[in-house]
């Protein structure tokens, strides 16, 4: 151990090697309920070199190495063991540049996706990337996980963004493939290696994202929904109506939606008591010609039967406490803990049913805990807090179980948008089959055949 961080020292310099003992909490866990572990020590490169150093170094001596966003996932991969280097991508952090030409954004894995938006919308783009912990959140992590977030219905999942990544593999070797055009089919598209990877396949230190045009605004509305169906059938006739311009269609059962808008002690836009509720929003381009599109929507809806209730926002500040209940998760995580969390996805059709299985097994077995549902329904992304009868892992595996085994039984995946990590890695075999798991253990070792990346992660 001492050698190889004397080694890291005369890579980096005395200041960016942290001993283990030293290192403070926020880099030992992330937002899941895997336990916080202390690694040997702490490394932050400043640099795609020093990132390439890192591993070289490690490589030779066999230490696993294990890359650190924000830290905002659920799944424990980003946790390092007390065997291995914990290496926080922090200062790798800036907006290289915004390529209006290209209508492209350059940015460092340890930036913050906020800053891209900001970045973005300086110069009249979108950076379409979203999700709640978007000020913490940074490029490296979003794109080890494939992450999606509150725009997919529109924009797609996180790999539909990039256009060029420069990624840094096990023996120090970096790839830059910094592409900025749309087409390039001149072989391998290898980028796609790292992007869902969760680190163990190469670091990628820095991204190249495709950007869109900015809108002018973006009509919002909280609507009250008799039942699934229901929901389902207005997320269809929304995306008809609009001509595909819906931007989100965020689900809430009553449970979150009740917990949702009390923890935040704010009003809520509709009263409690409605089966669900729907956030939607239209991205537009003229105020009022959209406005009038998106009001003639809703009523149509309503005559209909889809919508039982619904209130429009009439300005940023109230759109922006719209979206506060559905960014409330943190909070509830917080006031709730003990909490299991879940990110699973499954056929959109089956997932009102999937959710009254799933609410009557967990109720049924852990009688008067909490058990709130939400997503982005509209991409088959389903949410779940669970709130434990207490922290064991006896328990929260039993929890899981019962789960992961309807996500099965609806042939759904056993994560969405967050990864594999070491939570969900017992059930991997719930949602891949056994040549997809052993194809992928091959790409492992032919691009890490030490096995020094993100070790016992995934699989």
């Amino acid at each position: 151990m001492d050698e190889i961080l004397e080694q890291l020292r005369a890579c980096l310099g005395d200041d960016e090697v942290i001993d283990g003992a030293d290192i403070e909490e926020r880099y030992l866990r992330d937002w899941s309920s895997a336990p916080a572990k202390r690694p040997m020590a702490l490394v932050r490169p400043r640099s795609t070199a020093e990132v390439s150093s890192v591993l070289s170094a490690c490589n030779a001596a066999g230490v696993g190495v294990v890359a650190q966003g924000g830290m905002t996932g659920i799944a424990g991969a980003a946790i390092a063991d007390d065997n291995q280097i914990a290496m926080s991508l922090e200062r790798l952090r800036g907006i290289d540049e915004v390529d209006e030409a290209a209508a492209t954004i350059t940015a460092w894995a340890g930036t913050p996706i906020q800053l891209l938006q900001e970045a973005a919308r300086e110069k009249g783009y979108l950076f379409a990337l979203d999700w709640g912990a978007r000020g913490t959140a940074t490029v490296g992590g979003g794109l080890a996980t494939n992450a999606g977030g509150n725009r997919v219905i529109r924009y797609g999942m996180a790999r539909e963004h990039v256009l060029g990544v420069e990624a840094v593999l096990a023996d120090g070797t970096v790839l830059s493939m910094m592409n900025k055009m749309q087409k390039n089919n001149a072989a391998y598209d290898l980028k796609q290696l790292f992007i869902g990877s969760e680190g163990t396949l190469g670091v990628i230190t820095r991204a190249v994202f495709r950007l869109h045009p900015l809108p002018a605004t973006a009509c919002t509305a909280i609507c009250a929904l008799p039942d699934y169906r229901a929901a389902v059938g207005f997320l269809r006739f929304a995306q008809r109506r609009l001509m595909g311009a819906v931007g989100a269609f965020e689900l809430m059962w009553p449970d979150y939606y009740e917990i949702a808008h009390e923890s935040s002690s704010m009003r809520p836009p509709l009263p409690d008591g409605y089966p669900l509720y729907v956030l939607t929003d239209m991205i537009a381009a003229d105020p009022e010609v959209d406005g009038a599109r998106f009001q003639q929507m809703l009523e149509e809806a309503m005559e209909a039967g889809l919508v039982l209730d619904a209130a429009v926002s009439r300005s940023e500040s109230e759109t922006e406490t719209f979206w506060r209940l559905r960014d409330e998760v943190a909070e509830i995580l917080r006031t709730f803990a003990p909490c299991a969390t879940f990110d699973v996805s499954m056929p959109i059709g089956d997932i009102g049913a999937a959710v009254a299985v799933l609410r009557e097994r967990v109720t049924r077995r852990w009688p008067g805990r909490p058990a709130m549902f939400f997503g982005h329904i509209g991409d088959s992304n389903l949410h779940f807090i669970f709130a434990l009868p207490d922290q064991t892992h006896e328990t929260e595996l039993a929890v899981e179980q019962e789960v992961y085994e309807v996500v099965r039984d609806y042939r759904g995946s056993i994560s969405a948008e967050h990864g594999i990590g070491t939570v969900k890695k017992p059930f991997l075999a719930f949602s891949r089959s056994a040549e997809e798991i052993a194809t992928m253990k091959t790409l492992k070792r032919a691009l890490d055949p030490r096995g020094i990346l993100n070790p016992g992660k995934v699989f």
